[in-house]
């Protein structure tokens, strides 16, 4: 077969990156032969040593993409080159890079489906989507791939089959960067931002790195720089994105363990599973849950469950004579004590059943992996999704049976103006009560304090908390006295000024 040139470029969807420890696990990686520092070149690649539509272009499939009608994708034209030059062996001039690819993928299309019915809802869907989607890429490029008969000598139909153009897709799909192409006629107008970047696809994925990467347009080359430092002989990573493990699952084929952007999702079947039957208003609720975009991304997190969670819980909680207050729920505002306390529960009662559900799904898989030998690793890798969600919903479980607690302290949002004051309430009663106590009286308090509101907090010294994503604030213990617990009081040592600082998400 005639081979042309070769010419490409590349970036991946955008990556963070930075060096750390190497890990067991990750397979072949990449390691710092020496120090690096924050903002130093870590890799650059000439656009030359890049696989993009220019390289295709450029190559013997050139004049059969030019000509063929309708346009064909870019996608489409990277997995024709991939394919066919695979197909080359040791004639193609990419065969180190082809011979370093995966020869499998582990991507969702490519499971069997009895493993991908052992998914979370959620993610079988996404799933079933995924390899229909695939299944008409197929379906859709057999009249194009029978149109390059005479490259080959072979019948194209055993050269471009369905597991070949397969493993093309993966290979796109999970190692391409992005770098933006001019747009030319004879390819159709679907964006042409794919490139396959030999030799920086080696770097392993962490979510805890950042790096820079950009195609630079002046030196024309791929450039990755170190967004801190990094030792020598540490293995240098980068971060698809804040992806969850779902995500990474669905489009990269790996689960990352203790990923803080890790979740679980409630679907919308879930959220309303422990609400009262007999609510007329239920189908205006949940109307309005869809008109305002609270009826999807409802999570749980390392941190418990998400604000938008609680939020649509608050807003489905209302009682008859509270549901005219629907917009100061989205707004963030606590309509009552007993709204609050129904909404946590409702969330403790979801949370409770994914567990059971996780564990239940856990042991069937434990099963199936005495049974189905050759299923094996398919298996293990959504025992591990599975056994991570169970780690974040404990996690969760553990924060809501903490707001359960009959004295837990609160703090209502824009109540401390004073130095040294602040209005605080036990959750069980509800009356308020306000105290001073002189400052360097520092005692631990067992339980955290919490802001209602799931705003910013900060001491008078300037320190600010992080709101976490559920909506409740943490302050350290150290401010408070453990034994304010057990009398008619709260104190807040004087020392402390509390403002909000922003409102939730």
């Amino acid at each position: 077969m005639k081979k042309g040139g070769g010419r490409t470029s590349r970036i991946r969807r955008r990556k963070l990156f930075r060096c750390s420890v190497s890990r067991g696990g990750t397979g072949r990686g990449l390691m710092s032969k020496t120090s690096l520092r924050e903002g130093q070149m870590i890799i650059s690649l000439p656009e030359s040593c890049l696989i993009t539509t220019d390289t295709v272009i450029r190559s013997y499939l050139g004049t059969y993409i030019a000509k063929w009608q309708p346009p064909p994708s870019p996608l489409l034209a990277l997995c024709t080159f991939l394919v066919s030059e695979k197909h080359a062996g040791d004639q193609s001039l990419w065969k180190p890079y082809l011979e370093i690819l995966p020869q499998a993928y582990t991507c969702p299309v490519c499971l069997e489906p009895e493993v991908v019915n052992l998914f979370p809802k959620p993610l079988k869907a996404k799933a079933e989507e995924q390899r229909a989607r695939v299944q008409e890429f197929f379906s859709s490029s057999r009249d194009f791939f029978s149109s390059l008969q005479p490259l080959f000598s072979e019948a194209v139909e055993s050269i471009f089959s369905y597991r070949a153009l397969l493993w093309a897709w993966c290979t796109v799909n999970t190692r391409a960067v992005y770098v933006k192409h001019r747009q030319r006629q004879c390819f159709s107008t679907e964006p042409n931002t794919y490139a396959l970047a030999p030799y920086l696809d080696l770097l392993n994925h962490s979510p805890e790195v950042q790096v820079k990467g950009a195609f630079n347009e002046e030196t024309r080359c791929y450039e990755i720089r170190t967004a801190s430092n990094c030792r020598k002989h540490e293995e240098v990573f980068i971060c698809y994105g804040p992806h969850d493990n779902q995500r990474l699952l669905l489009e990269y084929g790996f689960v990352s363990i203790h990923n803080p952007h890790a979740c679980v999702y409630v679907s919308e079947d879930i959220l309303v599973k422990y609400l009262p039957t007999t609510d007329k208003q239920m189908n205006k609720k949940i109307s309005i849950l869809k008109d305002h975009d609270f009826i999807e991304n409802l999570t749980f997190g390392w941190d418990g469950p998400s604000w938008r969670l609680l939020t649509a819980l608050k807003l489905l909680c209302l009682e008859a004579e509270e549901f005219t207050c629907w917009k100061k729920v989205l707004l963030g505002e606590v309509i009552s004590d007993t709204n609050e306390k129904t909404s946590l529960v409702i969330a403790q009662k979801i949370c409770q059943y994914f567990i059971e559900e996780t564990n239940a799904m856990l042991r069937k898989i434990s099963h199936m992996k005495d049974e189905e030998v050759t299923l094996l690793n398919q298996l293990t890798l959504v025992e591990t999704l599975w056994t991570e969600e169970l780690k974040i919903l404990q996690a969760s479980a553990e924060i809501l049976n903490s707001l359960q607690t009959p004295f837990r302290v609160l703090v209502r949002v824009g109540l401390a103006q004073q130095q040294g004051q602040a209005l605080l309430f036990p959750a069980a009663t509800g009356k308020d009560a306000l105290g001073g106590r002189s400052a360097g009286q520092h005692h631990s308090l067992p339980s955290s304090l919490l802001c209602l509101q799931g705003h910013l907090w900060k001491s008078d010294n300037g320190t600010v908390y992080s709101t976490s994503c559920y909506g409740y604030q943490e302050v350290p213990s150290s401010y408070f006295c453990s034994g304010c617990l057990e009398e008619p009081s709260f104190h807040l040592f004087t020392t402390i000024l509390f403002e909000p600082e922003l409102s939730p998400p």
